[in-house]
């Protein structure tokens, strides 16, 4: 099974992942890890990377659809794999597109976790409390401004994952347990998407 998952910062990719790789035994890749790992290997483009990061600038693109590029190849991914936000725009999905198509690989679906925003803003602050204030980006503001981004640059992605029939949507209600909209998805089996490596 080879899927993506997105959704807004806070509505629980990362706990709908873990079911995931529970479930199928398949590896959950998030660009920051994979980009923390190619660093910590000393990988041509880790080392590209880490100068990059050093200096406090954005990784770009390229670098950062290589680095995925390089870890599918990995023999851990050869059953499947889940995504975890990437991609993160539509430059990066038709980057991610020419990428399966050269290696061949046909991507099953792409799953958007949808949350309302009030909810997820509750839910961070109540994190937040429980944590002791203990992550800078658990509060309000810093929440708001990533939902905002997620609005402008991931929404329309999902949008046109969806006119070409490979997303699916999921809205979820609380971190930890799967929705119905979830659980029809992975009871299926998924299936196939049209645009990624089709």
């Amino acid at each position: 099974m080879r899927l993506i998952l997105l959704g807004p910062p806070g509505a629980g990719k990362g706990t709908q992942a873990k079911i995931l790789v529970e479930a199928y035994g398949i590896p959950q890749l998030s660009t920051g890890d994979i980009l923390r790992s190619a660093i910590a290997a000393k990988t041509p483009l880790g080392l590209e990377a880490k100068a990059i990061v050093d200096r406090g600038d954005l990784v770009s693109d390229a670098i950062v659809n290589g680095i995925v590029s390089e870890r599918l190849d990995a023999e851990d991914c050869k059953p499947g794999f889940i995504l975890d936000g990437f991609p993160r725009t539509i430059a990066q999905a038709e980057a991610l597109d020419q990428m399966l198509l050269d290696k061949g690989v046909k991507l099953d679906a792409v799953v958007e976790i949808k949350a309302d925003a009030d909810e997820l803003v509750r839910r961070v602050i109540q994190r937040s409390k429980e944590s002791g204030g203990a992550r800078a980006d658990d509060n309000e503001e810093v929440l708001r401004k990533r939902l905002d981004i997620y609005k402008e640059q991931t929404a329309p992605l999902c949008r046109l994952l969806q006119r070409q029939g490979s997303a699916q949507s999921s809205r979820r209600h609380g971190a930890g347990r799967k929705s119905h909209g979830f659980d029809q998805v992975c009871d299926r089996r998924l299936r196939t998407g049209q645009g990624f490596g089709s």
